[in-house]
């Protein structure tokens, strides 16, 4: 095979993003499986992993990238940055046609940049093969408890950023005291799994959704709710899983009766623009809704959740929503508002861990098929533009390439 170089550049998007797609040891490890393959790292005073560090592995620091074959970074590369005529591997945020990044997809067209996203990389049964989504769950998870016990004082944690890894955000988890409240989360994927890992953690303990319902508890619980749990099919059929995902606009939400019953929601399931949304706003005027406290790991604005109005950062993680007049407010400004946390980029707050365990999965499940003969398509699959064109299974971006929509 001919020698390749690839590069882990310095990502360049605002707000800075401290993740990378490699750690130092992962650098060196793929220096070594693939001995045609050189490993270089562009100098960077943003990553959660020095300069130093990776120079202590023997990866070579560099300024200029245009002689390198394979850029890997994490967030969307600003269009000045861009080289022509490279692969690229980062979250383009494209393939739901957001509308912020239809320039973004033109200019790479236009300079025969390939392009293979994170999000598009799959196994043949479709199953994503690489994603932050544990880490959004954690720190999802972990933010929503954190909000709840401000709102209420209750107690007060250190944010997910200030801590220096995991290992020392469970060290907080002794800290709370909730009491017999409720808490839901929505989903069943990696997202919803590292939200109930940290709830597991901080001792709370999980019941079935009918007990979660029925049942009065002297300390606090939560429920995992899975799209059956709180979808109903339009006409009255029983809910097929398969005929939900293929046409979602067949049912409605059936969630107002966990409203009803929860303090605390963790949004951690994957939403369809055609399907249901999961309450409206004049759900929440009802004397009955319930929640007064939203994490939003999901951050889909104007979507599932009519609450969620704006992304927050990780400085300013909350607002405060007040669904009487359907604007955003100062956290804590009424007790009749809902207190949203919906940070868009929260593995971000733990990005040396985060960062491990997504290069681990790009060394083990990506490089080889990437460095190799793609024998299970995986490269493929996730390429979207390639010499100048979208790609067959991409072409349905073809309007919002142009922009047309």
């Amino acid at each position: 095979m001919t020698a390749v170089k690839i590069a882990l550049i310095k990502e360049g998007k605002v707000p800075i993003d401290r993740r990378v797609a490699l750690t130092p040891f992962q650098a060196r490890q793929v220096k070594q499986t693939f001995p045609n393959v050189e490993v270089v790292a562009q100098r960077s005073d943003i990553r959660c992993f020095s300069d130093a560090d990776y120079e202590k592995e023997g990866i070579e620091l560099v300024d200029d990238v245009s002689d390198c074959d394979i850029l890997l970074g994490v967030k969307e590369v600003p269009i000045p940055e861009l080289i022509d005529e490279k692969t690229y591997f980062f979250f383009s945020h494209t393939i739901k046609k957001q509308p912020y990044n239809q320039k973004l997809l033109r200019y790479i067209l236009d300079q025969n940049i390939r392009l293979i996203d994170y999000e598009t990389l799959t196994d043949e049964s479709g199953k994503r093969i690489i994603a932050f989504g544990r880490w959004a769950g954690i720190v999802g998870a972990y933010n929503g408890v954190l909000t709840y016990g401000r709102r209420y004082n209750l107690f007060d944690l250190k944010p997910a950023h200030q801590c220096f890894d995991l290992e020392e955000l469970k060290t907080e988890y002794t800290k709370v005291k909730l009491p017999a409240n409720k808490i839901a989360v929505t989903g069943g994927g990696r997202v919803a799994k590292g939200a109930m890992e940290v709830l597991h953690g901080m001792g709370i303990r999980k019941v079935s959704p009918g007990e979660f319902l029925q049942k009065e508890y002297d300390g606090p619980v939560f429920t995992q709710l899975n799209t059956r749990d709180y979808h109903r099919h339009k006409v009255g059929s029983n809910f097929s899983r398969h005929e939900f995902y293929s046409t979602p606009e067949n049912y409605e939400s059936d969630f107002l009766k966990f409203a009803q019953a929860a303090d605390l929601l963790v949004a951690a399931a994957f939403w369809d623009p055609k399907a249901p949304v999961l309450f409206t706003r004049e759900d929440i005027l009802r004397n009955d809704f319930k929640i007064k406290v939203i994490a939003d790991i999901t951050c889909d604005i104007e979507g599932s959740i009519p609450s969620t109005k704006k992304p927050s950062t990780i400085e300013d993680p909350i607002y405060d929503y007040n669904p009487s007049d359907d604007e955003v407010e100062a956290p804590f400004s009424d007790e009749g508002n809902i207190t949203v946390m919906a940070v868009d980029n929260l593995p971000c707050e733990l990005p040396r861990d985060a960062s491990e365990s997504f290069g681990n999965e790009l060394v083990h499940n990506v490089l080889p098929e990437l460095l190799g003969d793609d024998s299970k398509k995986v490269i493929e699959r996730a390429t979207i533009t390639l010499k100048g064109q979208l790609t067959p299974k991409y072409e349905y971006l073809t309007d919002y390439a142009e922009g047309k929509l």
